[in-house]
């Protein structure tokens, strides 16, 4: 395998990026679009961009991703793309009859400095957008950020191009949701009808990125935060963010523009992220938490204590994205494992901030770096130096995992190996519950195999 020729020594890099732990903007802004009902995305670049984007979605979720793109040629690539977006906007609503298109720019684009509202607003005073449609635009050049970042520019143009405060306030709590799987924001909506708590959610990719087989074609799946209910955020009481990298920036917009207060809190990944989530939720809203939801609680904190002796002192490396990062560390420290080397490729400070905090008191000198040189070649040449005998991160960790001989827990984006991340969630109580069983399988899967014959036991 190349990765074997990963050498030990570690040298400090200013300008390159080896394997980078991290995709591009239009990706996350792709996906974000995908969380309102009826909505086309649309790439504002070449051809190549929107199918990269469209692929990796699609191996991902392996669902059919649909996506337009302005079909930039050598001609829109010197003296703009104008002509072709309103080209588009008047195709697109023509031929395939969305309810919005969601325009994301791409490195072209923005190099070239196309102006996207300009562009959007001529296209409406031109006639091109029908009564009652929309279209949103957010600005994502792929050589900054991450798929975090573009992720988190769709969401707050979400909110500010939609919410609207009607001065009749509604009893209802936003959640302006991180970069989560479908199945993930199921059960956020499942927790808060627990609670009995009207929420509006944005983004929302359950039914959609997972939607069921029904023998006929559906362009757009029933899933999504609908139009109305979107502009209805700007009257709710209050909002809370999912991620302060992927979800906050959307919540800080709708609190600009509609003056909707908000609070962040951690993607409630595991026991004590799940705790805070559930507890600033039921504060919002002014509800108990139903016994439902501490016996779900229960049952995690069960499974950690009968099963704490394999998970005890197990060195762990992870990566992956922040928003996601952040959480899983507490919730590794919970189990009792020790996260020793920990990279993301999404830059902001806040990310080492967290990180160090929560490991200030039980391993302060653990690797921890994030930005454009914390890469996966950085992770495999900490791994070299100090061995873990755990991988947590996405699919592009097998190779490391296979060089190295570790037991790999696939999380996070992208996962193009195997199936379950859209169709089991990782978040909740019940998420950290598979999220553990997860773990648990892979460890005991590796003492099964290096067991001697006399130690090879059937009850573990």
């Amino acid at each position: 395998m190349l990765l074997r020729h990963t050498n030990k020594e570690i040298l400090e890099r200013e300008a390159l990026t080896i394997n980078p732990a991290k995709t591009c903007q239009p990706i996350g802004a792709m996906y974000a679009a995908l969380g309102i009902h009826g909505c086309l995305p649309h790439s504002h670049g070449s051809q190549g961009c929107c199918s990269y984007h469209r692929s990796t979605l699609t191996r991902h979720y392996k669902e059919p991703v649909m996506a337009a793109t302005s079909s930039f040629t050598e001609g829109a690539s010197v003296f703009g793309g104008q002509a072709n977006l309103v080209t588009a906007i008047d195709n697109i609503f023509t031929v395939y009859e969305p309810d919005l298109i969601a325009v994301h720019s791409t490195c072209l684009s923005e190099t070239i400095g196309d102006d996207l509202q300009q562009i959007v607003t001529k296209a409406k005073d031109d006639g091109k957008i029908p009564e009652g449609k929309h279209v949103i635009y957010a600005p994502t050049p792929s050589f900054v950020g991450s798929h975090v970042t573009g992720y988190a520019n769709m969401v707050a143009a979400m909110a500010e191009q939609f919410a609207e405060n009607t001065g009749k306030p509604i009893d209802q709590i936003n959640i302006v949701a991180g970069w989560m799987e479908p199945p993930d924001m199921r059960e956020i909506k499942r927790l808060a009808k627990e609670l009995g708590v009207t929420i509006q959610l944005f983004p929302d990719t359950s039914d959609v990125l997972d939607a069921p087989q029904t023998g006929k074609h559906v362009f757009y799946p029933k899933g999504g935060i609908r139009v109305p209910d979107l502009k209805s955020t700007g009257d709710s009481k209050s909002s809370i963010a999912l991620g302060c990298f992927s979800g906050e920036p959307g919540a800080v917009a709708l609190d600009k523009k509609c003056k909707v207060p908000f609070k962040t809190e951690d993607i409630p990944v595991g026991l004590r992220a799940t705790d805070r989530f559930l507890m600033r939720l039921s504060k919002a809203a002014g509800v108990k938490i139903p016994e439902s939801i501490t016996d779900e609680r229960g049952r995690l904190v069960d499974l950690m204590t009968d099963m704490e002796q394999y998970f005890h002192g197990k060195k762990v490396a992870l990566f992956g994205d922040p928003d996601d990062l952040v959480p899983l560390t507490e919730f590794l420290l919970d189990l009792n494992m020790k996260p020793v080397h920990i990279i993301s490729g999404t830059p902001g400070k806040r990310f080492e901030q967290r990180i160090r905090a929560i490991l200030a008191d039980t391993h302060a000198d653990a690797n921890v770096k994030n930005g454009p040189q914390a890469d996966i070649f950085l992770l495999h040449q900490w791994i070299k130096n100090e061995p873990v005998d755990l991988l947590i991160g996405n699919t592009y960790g097998k190779y490391i995992a296979r060089d190295e001989d570790i037991p790999f827990v696939r999380y996070g984006f992208p996962i193009l190996d195997r199936i379950g991340h859209s169709y089991f969630p990782n978040i909740g109580y019940m998420g950290a519950i598979r999220l553990a069983e997860k773990i648990l399988g892979v460890l005991m899967d590796r003492q099964d195999r290096d067991a001697p014959e006399e130690s090879f036991e059937l009850v573990m």
